[in-house]
């Protein structure tokens, strides 16, 4: 399914206008997004307007050729798979008892033994089956983003919304997640779409690359054209070298 977003707008208010005539429709089926751009630039807005979260013009965003609207809010919610910035618990659950309720999550609460195959299986992916029986509330900021990141990939939608996946995560654990998402988007056919502030990351692991400022998307594409465009050293205020190392992957050099 694709995603189409055409003359998206929103504001929290009369006087505080956030997002701006967003028009996109390079989202695919099977690749990933990266959606970069400075701080409250308005990417976790888009994201909750694309999650449905805020209210919007009920025709701006389409998935699969249907709006919000004519999709009915259960079905949007089973079709699109928003992880928010930040993920913390207190709840008397283990880890694998929420991974388990956000996979039944809309889909009816009878637990089937696939049900808790996936779970497990989801769990050894990330490396956390360790954490299977800690409660989600004793984990560290790291551990809990780990089975934030579970709670999306147990889950069978049509699109993946990340807003900073691996923010609070060490540099091995950022590739690996980063790698896995990737993964999954390939193989699933979905839309994936992650917003990343190491553009070394968007470089490395993304197909498309949307870059955001002020609420307006002012570039799209590949990877190498964007993230040595002028409009992103402009946006970010830097100087930006581009290279490629043996393996071809790109690496970016930031400077002032």
């Amino acid at each position: 399914m694709t995603l189409e977003i055409k003359n998206l707008n929103f504001a929290y208010s009369s006087n505080k206008p956030v997002l701006h005539d967003i028009n996109i429709n390079g989202f695919k089926p099977g690749e990933l997004t990266a959606l970069i751009g400075p701080n409250a630039t308005g990417k976790s807005t888009f994201f909750k307007c694309v999650a449905g979260l805020l209210k919007t013009d009920g025709n701006a965003i389409t998935v699969g050729g249907q709006s919000q609207e004519e999709t009915g809010r259960s079905a949007w919610n089973r079709k699109v798979c928003y992880m928010p910035q930040t993920f913390s618990s207190n709840a008397a659950l283990t880890v694998f008892d929420v991974i388990l309720l956000a996979r039944k999550n809309l889909a009816g609460w009878r637990v089937s033994d696939e049900d808790v195959t996936v779970v497990a299986q989801t769990l050894e992916k990330l490396n956390i089956s360790h954490l299977s029986e800690a409660f989600v509330g004793d984990l560290s900021g790291g551990q809990q983003q780990m089975v934030s990141i579970a709670q999306i990939i147990v889950r069978d939608p049509a699109m993946f919304l990340l807003d900073e996946p691996t923010s609070a995560l060490d540099l091995r654990h950022q590739l690996e997640i980063m790698g896995i998402v990737r993964d999954e988007t390939k193989a699933r056919g979905i839309v994936s779409i992650v917003a990343l502030h190491d553009l070394n990351l968007a470089a490395r692991f993304a197909d498309h690359v949307v870059l955001m400022r002020q609420g307006k998307i002012i570039s799209s594409g590949k990877p190498a054209d964007i993230l040595a465009s002028p409009e992103l050293a402009e946006t970010y205020g830097v100087n930006i070298d581009i290279h490629e190392t043996k393996d071809g992957i790109l690496t970016v050099a930031a400077s002032l």
